[in-house]
């Protein structure tokens, strides 16, 4: 059987698809990078989906906040602000589990991979950012995701007191450029984890 060394029009379609998207991957991964390296994120998961263990995971919330807010008032930067946060891991888990009536809590400071996520005045593209982990006993319900660095979970006019490096990379909605780039951090990231790469 003979096999020709042209490619043939379907082939070049599908190279030409797959570099135009390695390419964009790799020109889109500074800007999130830039955003995910001025945020710390803050994830509580429930540990069922059951309504009981909803409201629970959302006291867990509360707790969590209200024992890092002085904490983090003084913070300047993120990596102040992991410090704190690491130092205070044992603090958190005790406030979580008094909250969570006893059970048994986990909290860890860590990277997690996290899909765009649209906060009303601005948005934030998907990728791996250094999150505080709450995880209420087995952790197999439904999750609830905020920004406890600026202290977006705190207050709904913290956009302006963000970092201006931070506000130049997020994007209002409906602005095409800026969501455009964050869809290519999506689809690259995907294609990383379908490669098995992350």
């Amino acid at each position: 059987m003979k096999y020709s060394k042209k490619l043939r029009p379907i082939e070049a379609a599908l190279l030409l698809a797959v570099t135009v998207t390695l390419l964009a991957g790799a020109w889109a991964m500074p800007a999130g990078g830039g955003i995910a390296g001025s945020l710390v994120r803050l994830h509580v998961i429930a540990a069922s989906d059951e309504p009981a263990e909803q409201a629970l995971k959302l006291a867990v919330r509360d707790s969590v906040i209200e024992y890092l807010e002085p904490r983090l008032a003084g913070a300047q930067s993120p990596d102040e602000a992991r410090e704190i946060i690491s130092g205070s891991l044992e603090g958190l888990r005790r406030a979580a589990e008094s909250a969570a009536g006893g059970r048994t809590v986990s909290a860890e400071l860590g990277e997690e991979y996290y899909p765009t996520r649209d906060y009303g005045g601005f948005a934030l593209p998907a990728g791996r950012y250094r999150s505080l982990r709450v995880t209420i006993g087995p952790g197999e319900g439904r999750n609830w995701w905020c920004v406890i660095f600026p202290p977006l979970c705190l207050d709904s006019s913290a956009m302006e007191e963000l970092p201006a490096s931070v506000q130049e990379l997020i994007s209002e909605p409906g602005e095409r450029q800026v969501s455009f780039r964050f869809r290519i951090i999506e689809l690259w990231n995907e294609l990383l984890a379908w490669l098995g790469a992350e």
